[in-house]
Parts: structure tokens; C-alpha cells; sequence
């Protein structure tokens, strides 16, 4: 159900628009102009090699006969006229700038052209730990939001900690995720996953190329004596002793509200605590319902 919920929201964001090849605009008439800030955060998108590229000579039908390039590995593009054009390092506006510029050299006179990315696939963020598919993320544009990464990694497994951290480098690493104690300099932002889940928190966070999604391992808690199941439960933060007990599903007729201690590790020694209901439960610690006395 989650990932499902995931995958139908990540699906709800709407992608860098551009003219399919099929329904390229007709000789004279240009195609209403993408929406300003999703048109400057194309144009400012730094090329990389294997992108695909979407471009589009306007009045010029025997130039459109393919309009997508794919970026070589040494960074360049081969097209029509000019020959091979350095796009990779280059912004979109940069690249598309130079065409024009190659193109009004005895090519056409007055070129009108446009360039759109049509696969980002030199950029990517990194999902790690407790999801079902983690590693490297291909982004579906000069950006991804935190919903759209964990859908395309599979959703946190069952083992999964109640909060993720994004972490957004200084200077991302080459081909490897960055985790959260690996930069002292990163950003570094929690998450509650099930806050993401019903919108509440999360959906406003936007990744950038070399962004990690690190989804940790759950902290647990054990449960035992006068509850209705005793086992251990993932630990969600700023927990009480109640909400514990509830998980356990709840006290049983024997179960006394006054009898309630924790075994807890302090300076390397169990120590056991008498608690009350609304008292913070710490990861790791060991509940105990005691008896009704009468």
C-alpha cells in the first residue's frame, strides 16, 4: 500500500515539458513557452554526458528530421550544419546560444532554435538503506522531489526507521552516495516517513544532483509483563511510555499503570527506572507492565 501510495504521488509531479517529435510546432508558430521558473531551471542546467537533449530549429523542417541528440562520452554533440558542438560543463542556455551563434555563421540567417533536456541521465540522487531498491536514482529533471526518490527506490521495508535524513553534500561524491556522518559540512534534514505519507511534512523538500536519501535502520524497544503482546517495536521519536504500551495493544486486565519500569542502558550499566505513562521512551529500552497488586 505504501509503495503503491508513493508511486501515485511521485507520478502527480508534472515533468519538464518539450514538443514530442510527432507533434513538433508547425513551420511559423512557436509552442506556448514552459511556465518562467520550470524555463529558468532548464536553462540553468549544467549539461552532462548521456543526457538526451531535444532540439528544435524553427522554420527549418529538413533540420527536424530527428530532434533528439545524445550527449558522447567526450561531452560533445554532432549536429547538422555546424558539426560536433561542446555541450557537456555547458548550462542549456549556454549550448543552445552557441548553435544559434554556429548556425547565423552562412548556415540560416536569423536562426530561432530551442533546446530542452529530454532524459537527465548524467544526473542522479542516491536512496540508501532500509528501502527495497537502493542505489543510484536516475532524476526525471533538473530536479526530484523526496517522494519521487523513494517510489523509484521501492519504498522503505518493514525494518525501516520512522525518520530519513536527506543529506545535500558541499561537493557531492563521484558514483557514491554521501551519508549523514561522511560530511561534516552537509545539510542535513529529517523526515518523519509517515508525516510524508499523508502530506504532511516532506513534500516540500526538493533534491539536487548528488543529494543521498539515507533511510536508517529502526530503532526498537522491547515490551514485556502485563500487556496484551509482548515482542519488540519500532521506536518512533519523542515516543511516551503509553503510546509504547499501546503498540504492545495495550495493558491486559492484569496490567497495573503504577508497575511500569524500563531497563535501560546508562554509562555502559542496565539500570532499571520506575516510570510513569507520559515519560520519553529512548531506543532500546526494555518496558515492563508489572501485576495488579488487588
Amino acid at each position: 500500500m505504501l509503495s503503491l501510495m508513493l508511486v501515485l504521488l511521485a507520478t502527480s509531479f508534472p515533468s519538464p515539458q518539450q514538443p514530442p517529435p510527432s507533434q513538433a510546432p508547425a513551420a511559423g508558430r512557436q509552442q506556448p513557452p514552459p511556465p518562467r521558473e520550470e524555463k529558468d531551471q532548464i536553462s540553468a542546467y549544467v549539461i552532462g554526458s548521456d543526457d538526451v537533449l531535444n532540439i528544435y530549429v524553427f522554420d527549418e523542417p529538413d533540420l527536424n528530421q530527428s530532434t533528439k541528440y545524445r550527449v558522447d562520452a567526450d561531452g560533445m554533440v554532432t549536429f547538422a550544419l555546424v558539426g560536433r558542438v561542446r555541450a557537456a560543463g555547458r548550462t542549456v542556455r549556454e549550448f543552445q546560444d552557441d548553435l544559434i551563434a554556429r548556425l547565423a555563421q552562412g548556415y540560416i540567417r536569423n536562426p530561432q532554435l530551442r533546446v530542452d533536456v529530454e532524459s537527465y541521465r548524467s544526473q542522479n540522487v542516491y536512496v540508501s538503506g532500509e528501502v527495497r531498491s537502493p542505489g543510484k536514482v536516475p532524476m526525471s529533471g533538473p530536479t526530484m522531489t523526496l517522494v519521487e526518490a523513494l517510489a523509484l527506490a521501492g519504498s522503505p521495508t518493514a525494518q525501516a526507521s520512522a525518520e530519513l535524513i536527506v543529506v545535500h553534500p558541499k561537493k557531492a561524491k563521484s558514483g557514491e552516495p554521501t551519508l549523514p556522518d561522511e560530511d561534516a559540512d552537509a545539510v542535513r534534514t529529517k523526515v518523519n516517513i509517515k508525516d510524508l505519507q499523508i502530506g504532511k511534512a516532506g513534500l516540500g523538500i526538493v533534491l539536487q544532483a548528488g543529494d543521498t536519501v539515507f533511510v536508517p535502520k529502526a530503532q526498537l524497544i522491547y515490551i514485556s509483563g502485563m500487556v496484551r503482546n509482548s515482542g519488540s517495536y519500532v521506536l518512533d521519536p519523542g515516543m511516551t511510555v503509553q503510546q509504547a504500551i499501546a503498540l504492545a495493544g495495550g495493558m491486559n486486565d492484569r496490567g497495573s499503570d503504577r508497575r511500569i519500569t524500563v531497563a535501560r542502558m546508562i554509562n555502559n550499566k542496565r539500570v532499571v527506572l520506575k516510570v510513569k505513562l507520559t515519560d520519553i521512551v529512548q531506543a532500546n529500552d526494555t518496558i515492563d507492565v508489572g501485576q495488579r497488586l488487588f
